[in-house]
């Protein structure tokens, strides 16, 4: 359904499990990225993130203020939003049960090897298959190759990208069609499932208010960021509803079959 030129798929946590499950059990290629408002807003400033956008199997809507912007101008009625450190270990908790190796790549080092040992200690009967730190930098196309050859050696199901936005969604949708397994785009849940930055508490995210918790923890970092992002997306909103208009549906990924 189109929110601001992006298509965001009108499906809410188990919709979303069940498409990313059903593609990882066939070795389906497929990419998946978890849409909050800063995502929205910089497709609006940028031409080639908002076409990468339209490359995404799903694009879910991972903020509050996406979900509250679908069910208003939509009515797609959805109950929650589809949170990407959450899905992390939803699609953990089934790849441990069904026997889907995971490979993480993304973060610092450090980060990624505290990851993977809480990972591996919540979800013992989960193969992760391979962990990776890249180079802070962007990748040359020998290295992107490499990294696809690296990922598809290690028969990885599910890719966990924890690169940040946009680098991940570039890397996504470079590798779309060199990478067998279906990546997801999870952002800050690295740092969150590492013990690096805590979460913000149940009540703040179900107020829309992750954000301030974040701005207030890492203000150097974040707020211009927030500033930039939520300004523009209430603009965008303000506009829409005193245009009276509503966004044109466009299409809802629905899962395959397997």
């Amino acid at each position: 359904m189109d929110l601001f030129g992006v298509p965001v798929t009108k499906a809410g946590p188990d919709e979303v499990l069940e498409a990313i499950m059903a593609w990882a059990r066939i070795g389906r290629p497929a990419t998946v990225v978890f849409m909050g408002v800063h995502g929205l807003t910089l497709s609006h400033r940028d031409p080639d993130y908002r076409r990468r956008l339209h490359q995404f199997d799903v694009v879910a809507c991972d903020g509050q203020p996406v979900r509250w912007a679908l069910n208003r101008w939509h009515d797609a009625q959805l109950p929650e939003r589809v949170y990407g450190p959450m899905m992390t270990l939803r699609v953990c908790h089934a790849a441990a049960a069904e026997g889907v190796g995971v490979y993480f790549y993304g973060g610092r080092e450090e980060t990624l090897a505290r990851l993977t040992a809480r990972i591996a200690e919540q979800f013992p009967d989960l193969r992760i298959v391979g962990a990776e730190s890249p180079q802070f930098r962007p990748l040359t196309a020998d290295e992107l190759c490499e990294a696809a050859v690296r990922i598809n050696a290690s028969g990885a199901g599910v890719v966990f990208l924890g690169m940040g936005c946009p680098k991940q969604e570039i890397f996504a949708t470079d590798q779309r069609d060199a990478i067998n397994a279906v990546q997801l785009c999870v952002g800050a849940a690295f740092d969150f499932h590492a013990g690096a930055v805590p979460m913000a508490p149940r009540w703040m995210q179900n107020a829309g208010l992750e954000w301030f918790y974040r701005l207030c923890r890492e203000p150097r970092r974040l707020w211009k960021r927030y500033l930039v992002s939520n300004t523009i997306f209430i603009a965008l909103c303000l506009k829409r509803t005193l245009g009276g208009r509503r966004f044109p549906g466009a299409r809802a990924t629905k899962p395959p079959t397997s």
